[in-house]
């Protein structure tokens, strides 16, 4: 992307600071590769229309909404609202253009050919459309409800008190503004990072379970989330065989729906809350370690052990 001069002008307002103009502020860095302000671009915060006009990207400010023009503000009237009719806050805006390549930049660029687009529209789906109803005031569920830790509210906090000779003057809260951003910047990639993971675990659960020999049961290699997989996909998984971080290996068993605590099947009555060599005799598993006795989980020492305890259990 070309700008008007070689290191290109960001323009928002001045004053007290919303977790909305911050955030698009960290994604607009991360999508176009920024790090420090007064070094690869200029970071302008201001009300003063001439130095509004001369932005490169301009948000939360200036009355105009023109994403062809970068121009993210959505106070003036015909702003631009989502399908539902919930309007769209400044974080709004900016991600619908910079969103996935602002993911991309925080993944390795064979996992941002596979994955930004999903995880920019998973985040557009909850974090910023949430920017999005507390800025506006406004949710399609219903009253917005707002706690001490959400992020809006954290972002909040950034701002100097009234009292504070940093609340006063041309530049206040400028130094505020940049330390918010940070900490929105790594809760980002913390997330970014999270759904990666997330959406490589599904891809492996599929493949793990198009290739067994029983579709009731999942034998993963390495340990990973695999319940939303299932739930997603609806697969018809009893039990799931996974190594464990002692050595172990464990016998998961598959709850009927998210959230609960029941399983489609649990392990049999018999092995519940037993342990080694009372659990290997009445297994007919000889390296079986444990059952809790409320039959949602086992383990034995080996991958094969494992399998025989969840065949077992499901032979009944």
């Amino acid at each position: 992307m070309s700008f008007t001069q070689p290191r290109p002008i960001l323009v928002t307002h001045s004053g007290k600071f919303h977790c909305d103009e911050v955030f698009a502020y960290a994604v607009l860095r991360l999508a176009l590769g920024l790090s420090k302000p007064g070094e690869d671009h200029t970071l302008l915060r201001t009300r003063k229309p001439e130095l509004i006009e001369g932005g490169d990207i301009v948000w939360d400010v200036g009355s105009t909404f023109d994403a062809a023009a970068n121009r993210f503000d959505h106070h003036q009237r015909g702003a631009p609202l989502r399908a539902d009719e919930t309007p769209f806050s400044s974080a709004g805006l900016v991600w619908q253009i910079y969103g996935e390549r602002a993911v991309a930049g925080l993944l390795e660029p064979s996992a941002a050919t596979h994955f930004a687009a999903p995880i920019a529209a998973a985040l557009d789906a909850s974090w910023v459309r949430r920017i999005d109803e507390i800025d506006n005031g406004v949710s399609a569920a219903g009253p917005v409800m707002r706690d001490s830790l959400n992020l809006a509210t954290l972002v909040g906090e950034f701002n100097p008190p009234w009292d504070s000779p940093d609340a006063n003057g041309p530049n206040a809260g400028d130094t505020a503004f940049l330390e918010a951003t940070a900490m929105v910047s790594a809760m980002l990639a913390r997330r970014v990072d999270g759904l990666r993971a997330r959406l490589l675990a599904e891809e492996i659960v599929l493949a793990a379970h198009r290739a067994s020999g029983d579709e009731r049961l999942l034998v993963l290699e390495t340990g990973m989330p695999w319940k939303n997989a299932v739930f997603k996909h609806d697969l018809p998984v009893i039990f799931c065989v996974s190594p464990a971080s002692n050595g172990n290996w464990m016998v998961d068993t598959m709850p009927p729906e998210p959230e609960s605590f029941a399983q489609r099947l649990p392990l049999p009555e018999g092995w519940a809350g037993l342990q080694g060599q009372e659990l290997a005799a009445a297994s007919g598993v000889p390296d079986a370690v444990f059952v809790h006795l409320r039959r949602f989980v086992g383990a034995a020492a080996s991958r094969d052990g494992a399998i025989a305890m969840a065949r077992k259990a499901l032979a009944g």
